[in-house]
C-alpha cells in the first residue's frame, strides 16, 4: 500500500520526521518497506513551474522547436526541445496565459540524463543546438526522475502557480507499507490515517465520512 505523505496530511497532521513515523508504523504492525522521496534532486532555486509563451519551429531542424518559457523571475528564457508534444503549439497564439504549464530547469540544475539507459545524474549546462543557444530545459518525467517516460515534456495542471519551485509544488514522500493479515481497513488512506492518529495522538479529521450524509445516495441490491 502506497501512501503519499501529502495525502495523509489531509486527514491527520503528521509532525514526526518521516523516518520516525515509518518506525512507529512498523512497530505497530504496518511494516513500512520503503520510503520514496519525490523531488529530492530538484534544486529549489533552479527548477520551477514555468509557462510556455510561444513555440516556433527551429530554423535549421524540422524536428526541433524553440520554446519561450516564463518562470516567474527575470526575462523569459528560450529553450530548444525535440519533444513531440510541443509540436501542436507551433505558431499558436498562447498569449493571455493560454500556454501549457511545464517544469523548467535552469543551468546548474541536477537532472537525470534522458538519453541514457542507466539512471545517470547530470548537471545542466547552457548549450548551442543547431546554432541556437538553449537557456535551460523543459523537462520530461525521466529527467525529473519520476518515470522512464522520455517521449515528451511533462505538462502540469493549468492551475500550477508559475514561478513556484517544483519541489514545493509536487515534491512528496511516499510510504510503501505491507499489510500483514486480513486487515481490510488498512487498505485505504482513511484507515492508514486512523492508525497514524492513534499512534501519534493527533486528531483525525473525519470530514470525508460525512460526504454521504451531505449527498445521500440510494444503494440498490444486485442479485
Amino acid at each position: 500500500m502506497k501512501i503519499p505523505l501529502s495525502w495523509l496530511n489531509d486527514f491527520v497532521d503528521v509532525d514526526l520526521p518521516v523516518e520516525a513515523l515509518a518506525e512507529r508504523m512498523t512497530l505497530a504492525g504496518l511494516e513500512v518497506e520503503s520510503i520514496t522521496r519525490i523531488g529530492e534532486l530538484w534544486d529549489r532555486d533552479k527548477i520551477f513551474v514555468g509557462q510556455i509563451l510561444s513555440v516556433t519551429r527551429h530554423p535549421d531542424a524540422e524536428r526541433l522547436t524553440l520554446v519561450r518559457v516564463a518562470y516567474g523571475a527575470g526575462e523569459p528564457m528560450t529553450v530548444v526541445t525535440g519533444a513531440p508534444n510541443m509540436m501542436p503549439f507551433i505558431d499558436v497564439d498562447l498569449s493571455g496565459g493560454k500556454g501549457p504549464k511545464v517544469a523548467y530547469a535552469m543551468s546548474g540544475a541536477r537532472l537525470i540524463d534522458g538519453h541514457s539507459e542507466e539512471r545517470k545524474l547530470v548537471k545542466l549546462k547552457p548549450s548551442k543546438i543547431r546554432g541556437i543557444v538553449s537557456e535551460g530545459m523543459v523537462c520530461s518525467e525521466k529527467e525529473l526522475d519520476l518515470s522512464d517516460s522520455h517521449e515528451g515534456n511533462l505538462v502540469l495542471p493549468p492551475d500550477a502557480p508559475v514561478g513556484m519551485p517544483l519541489v514545493d509544488y509536487m515534491g512528496d514522500v511516499v510510504l510503501d507499507y505491507d499489510v500483514k493479515g486480513a486487515f481490510g481497513h488498512l487498505q485505504c488512506i482513511y484507515g492508514a490515517a486512523r492508525e497514524v492518529a492513534a499512534l501519534t495522538g493527533q486528531p483525525l479529521r473525519r470530514d470525508v465520512m460525512t460526504i454521504l450524509e451531505r449527498a445521500p445516495v440510494e444503494i440498490a441490491p444486485v442479485a
